[in-house]
Parts: structure tokens; sequence; C-alpha cells
């Protein structure tokens, strides 16, 4: 699961595109003018002081690198990004137990729920990036998501609170439904959250690792660590909500549960707020999506234009100005030929066109291509997500049927089994790095060991294994119930919860493989300059896994109802639910040949090196760490 996506899902420019620093000319001159001096070595001593990337205040003028950034500005940052991954794992680990315990909702209702919620959480960014992209920049787009997601948290904290907003408890198995003003005030303060989370999920990591300068070997050695410390901290969040604050929130007080996570945050904003004249800024540099528009549209405005034999009769820039931006330019290729003509040099366009939108460079041509490409393998992620979010909806479910009990007086939250999935994927990450990766790249030759497609494909398939192996599992449960007399009057088994352990476990380990490759293929493979959509685009992944999640498990369950013999239903004891777990097997085994039928057939970029001297790609362990970046997100 992603943090990523945790990390992952913010802009990383390297330079201040076409020079614009949305300030006063002065301050534009002023930056201009120490970079110029970086350029010529002219007054070597000054320049130095000053970060080489771009970076910035809050009014545009260039800062100095002992003043601004590094590792005191990231620690405000770190430290909010601990409170953050509590209160978001706060509610999304326990958040099926209590649509259905508190909220009186059905199975499939609240699973519905909380895959639907999930999906808008995963979406947002989409939103979050384009604005930070296009108009605030990531600090102000910060500030205004988390003051919406601390609304939304407090909602949700006096609706579990407040006896008018929750509905009274469930009495003698008569359970009153929830008002239209209790629903309202509950999923207003989740889609809240969701709606806030857009905004800081693509930008706080990345406001993170803005503090360090890639352009000097120390800075960037550092960022390294940052974001090593910064996976350490997502794990972190993720294992204290699954533990401590899931108990709390079964065994003490949904209001404790909440309100722990709640006040850690309005700490946490005011800390981060508190390091604001130690961090260093990037000035908006326009959105991905717009770049991509403009090339789509030339080359359709141009349709009947011919594409000229000679690639370098296209519209492209000289290499100058992409060393002076600290960009790459990429060559023309003959794949999707037909996007070419956005970059040939023809004002006409059957219609006057004006040249300022209809004509594209051909780095720019070459850039979407790239993201059209890796379409259809992301087109193969939406069903592996649907699995993955299983682990918070009907695998929390099943716990909930079993018996919980370590000792006479302690019980195991059901929700508390996902902290296996983290505690998997950690062990394995470090395992495939530190001893698979060396033992395999000895034959292989790749330093990555094995390609990431082939990563992805073991994960993709490990996800199969486990949902065969939960279908097994749940079948023996039902078996269980069935014999001792369970399967009608539904309650709790004797059969221990821990039964279930190997399908939590099994799914931490695909993650490994699936959620790391996932995230550092999409990132690797955009262009330098569309990092922040590619890893946008692996996030979308899970929220679009999530509604069709929803969409599957309402589709099955009023087919196989109007048949006679729903496979969910609220009593889980009388259900079929391993069938709807043997369907998601074979779901995931059809997407899986898919996945095996695309990826040979994928052709892994190959940058053009010769447009500047200094290297851009972070160390692939930096993007490793940048996961959870949530899914465990």
């Amino acid at each position: 699961m992603v943090a990523a996506e945790e990390a992952a899902a913010g802009t990383r420019s390297l330079a201040v595109e076409n020079g614009d620093l949305r300030g006063a000319p002065e301050e534009a001159a002023a930056w201009t003018g120490s970079f110029a001096m970086v350029e010529s070595g002219d007054q070597r001593g000054a320049a130095e002081e000053y970060a080489q990337d771009g970076s910035v205040d809050l009014r545009g003028n260039p800062v100095l690198r002992s003043k601004r950034g590094g590792w005191r500005a990231c620690s405000f940052i770190v430290v909010y990004e601990l409170f953050e991954r509590m209160a978001y794992y706060g509610i999304a680990s326990n958040l099926i137990i209590y649509l259905t315990d508190n909220l009186h909702q059905g199975t499939v209702e609240a699973s519905n729920n909380v895959t639907n919620w999930s999906g808008t959480v995963f979406l947002t960014p989409l939103l979050g990036a384009y604005v930070a992209d296009a108009y605030l920049g990531r600090y102000w787009t910060f500030v205004v998501g988390s003051a919406i997601y601390l609304m939304g948290m407090v909602l949700l904290v006096l609706s579990v609170t407040l006896t008018a907003l929750k509905p009274p408890p469930c009495h003698a198995g008569v359970c009153p439904k929830a008002s239209a003003l209790q629903l309202g005030v509950y999923f207003g303060g989740l889609y809240i959250v969701a709606l806030g989370n857009g905004g800081t999920k693509p930008n706080i990591s990345t406001i993170g690792a803005d503090q360090f300068d890639e352009f000097d070997p120390r800075e960037k050695m550092h960022k390294l660590s940052f974001f090593n410390w910064w996976m350490f901290t997502i794990f972190l969040g993720i294992l204290f909500s699954s533990t401590i604050l899931v108990y709390l929130q079964v065994n003490v007080s949904w209001s404790i549960g909440y309100g722990i996570p709640t006040l850690g945050l309005m700490v946490s904003i005011a800390i981060f707020l508190a390091g604001t004249k130690l961090y260093r800024h990037r000035v908006p540099q326009g959105s991905p999506f717009t770049s991509m528009g403009k090339v789509l549209a030339a080359a359709v405005w141009k349709w009947n234009v011919p594409v000229p034999t000679d690639a370098k009769e296209l519209h492209e820039l000289d290499l100058e100005v992409y060393t002076r931006k600290r960009k790459f330019r990429m060559d023309s290729t003959n794949a999707m030929r037909f996007l070419n003509k956005a970059a040939v040099k023809d004002n006409g366009g059957g219609g006057g066109s004006p040249a300022r939108w209809s004509l594209c460079t051909v780095t720019q041509v070459e850039e979407t291509k790239q993201i059209m490409k890796v379409v259809p393998l992301l087109v193969t992620m939406f069903v592996p997500c649907t699995l993955i979010a299983q682990t918070n909806t009907l695998f929390v479910k099943q716990g909930a049927t079993m018996n919980r009990h370590m000792g006479p007086h302690f019980q195991i939250p059901p929700a508390s089994l996902g902290a296996f999935v983290t505690l998997t994927m950690l062990i394995a990450v470090v395992v495939y790095d530190r001893i698979f990766v060396k033992a395999v790249r000895r034959y292989t030759k790749n330093p990555r060991g094995i390609t990431i497609l082939k990563r992805m494909g073991i994960g993709i398939f490990l996800q199969v294994v486990t949902m065969g192996i939960a279908s097994a599992i749940e079948s023996r449960r039902l078996a269980y119930a069935r014999r001792h007399g369970m399967d009608r009057t539904g309650g709790q088994l004797p059969l221990t919860i821990f039964v279930l352990l190997p399908q939590f476990v099994l799914m931490g380990l695909a993650d490994a493989f699936l959620v790391v490759g996932k995230i550092e293929f999409f990132y690797d493979q955009a262009p330098e300059s569309m990092k922040s959509l590619g890893t946008a685009m692996s996030l979308t992944a899970y929220g679009i896994g999530n509604i069709l999640s929803s969409f599957l498990l309402s589709t099955v369950t009023r087919i196989t109802r109007e048949r006679g013999n729903a496979w969910v239903t609220n009593n889980l004891n009388a259900s079929n639910l391993d069938y709807y777990y043997a369907f998601l097997a074979v779901l995931g085994g059809i997407n899986f040949l898919a996945f095996v039928a695309l990826s040979p057939r994928y052709r892994y970029k190959a940058e053009s090196t010769e447009t500047i001297d200094i290297v851009m790609d972070l160390d692939l362990e930096a993007e490793k760490a940048k996961l959870q970046v949530e899914p465990l997100a």
C-alpha cells in the first residue's frame, strides 16, 4: 500500500520555468544574477552560498543555502507527516467497524462507503497537484489543504462525541438507523478530510525534498537520508494507528480514538507553520496537463498537415535553452507519429491558427507520448488496487466474527491485523534490496536485479495467490460455523482470529513487490518535467481500484441475491464470502495475463543525456522510501 504514496505525489521540477518568478522584476533579476554567477564561475565563493536549483523564499528572492532548508527545516515537516498519517489511518483502519457497529450499516453498504471514500482520497491529489503546479505553489496549497483537513477531523470528533450526532446503540437486537443529519455530519467530515488530503498529500513530501539542493552533492546525499526517515515516519504513524488508536476506539472511546490524532494534527500544523522562515520554495511551473492538452489539441488541429521526413525540420528550442533551465531535451521518435504534427511549423492549420498554442516543441510532444505509453499498464493496476482494498474492508469484517482474545482480559481489535501487512512489507522490502537484488543481478546484469515490470508482475501474481488462500481460509471458517450451528445465529466463532494471518502477511509480501514497483515505474518512466504526474498516476490507480471494488461488491451481491444465495450478507457466517474471494482471484488472474501480454511490448524510455551535465534522477533507493506513499495513503 502506498503512502507516497505517500510521497510521491508532488512535483519535482529542478528549475524555474522560463525564469518566471511571479514576483517583482527586481527580485527576478536578483535570482537570475546569482544564478548567472554560478553559470559563469564568477564570484564563485559568493554564488555557492545560494541554492542552485531555483529555490526562492515566499517573496521570490533567491535563498542562501546556509539560512534555509536542510535538516533543520525538514524536522518541522517530518513531525507533521507523523501526525497526519496517524490521523488518516486512525480513521481508515477502523472505518468499516464504526460504520457497521455504530452507524448500523450493513456489511456491503459499509464496505462500499469505505472504498468510495478511499477512492476519493486517492483522486483528490490530482486536483491538489494541479492547483500547486499551475497557481498557488506547493506551500500555499498545502496550507489551505491542511486547514480543510483539520476542519474535517474536528467535525468527525464532534460526530462521534455528541449524542445528537450519533444513533443510539443496539438494544435487544434492534439497531436504530442513523438519521440524515447524523450521516450527513459524519460523511461530511470524511469527505472534507478527503478534500484537504488533496491539498496536502501531493505537496508535503515534495516540500521536504525541496529543502535539499539537488545540484549540491552533499545535499543530494542528505535527500536520500531524508526519504529513509520519511518512510520510517510513515510506518510509525501507520503502526501506531492500527494498534494503539484502533484499540482505544474499540475498547475505550471513539471520541478519544479520534480526538488524539486530531489534537496531534492541530499541533503538527502549528509546528509546520512555525518553520516557514526556514523553508525553501519552488515557483509554480505550470501543470503538465496544460502541456499535454496543448500537444493533443495542436495535433488534431493540424491533422491534415504532413510530417516532414527530417525530424530537424520540426519545431524545437536550442539546447542552450534547456541547459539554462536545467531541463532535458528529447529527440523525436516515430512512435505515435500522428502527435508529431503538433511540432510541425505550420501557421495555417487549415484556418490560420495562432502559432502560440498550435505549435509545440519536439520535447513537449515526446513527453506526451511517454505518458500515453504507460496508460495501458496503468489500466492493469486497477484490479490489483481493488484486491488491496479488501484488507481494510472484508478482511476486517472477517476478523470481527472470530475469537480475538489474548488472555482472559485482552481482545485484539480486528483492524489491528492490518499491522501485519505493514510489518511484512517493511521486512520484505529490506530483504529484497539487501539480499535478493544483490544475488540476482549477478546473473541478470541488471542494476535493479530484475526489471521493474517483472517485479510488478511478481506482486500481481502473489495477490492472486493471496485471494485464493483467503478463499480457502474463508471456506474453512464457514464450514466451522455450520458445524457449530452458528451460520443461522451469527455471532463470534470460537476460532482464533490468527487463522486469517496468512492472507494479511501474503498481501504485505505482494505489496513489497507491486506497490514499490508501481511507484518506481510510473515515477521513473515519466518525463523529467512530469514526475509529479507519473506519481499521481500511480495514486490514481488506487482511487479507481477502490471505486471498482465498490462496483464489483454491489453488482455481485445484487446478482447473487436475486438468485437466492447472496454471497455477502450482514451475517458473514451465512454468506459465501469464499466465493467472492474466489471471484476476485479469477479476476486478478485474468488481469495478470493481460499484464503479462502487455509488459514485454513496453519499451523503457531512454532519455537523451546531451542536454545538461547534471544527473537529475534521484537515487532509486530514495524513491522506494517514498512509499505508503499511502496505499499505505
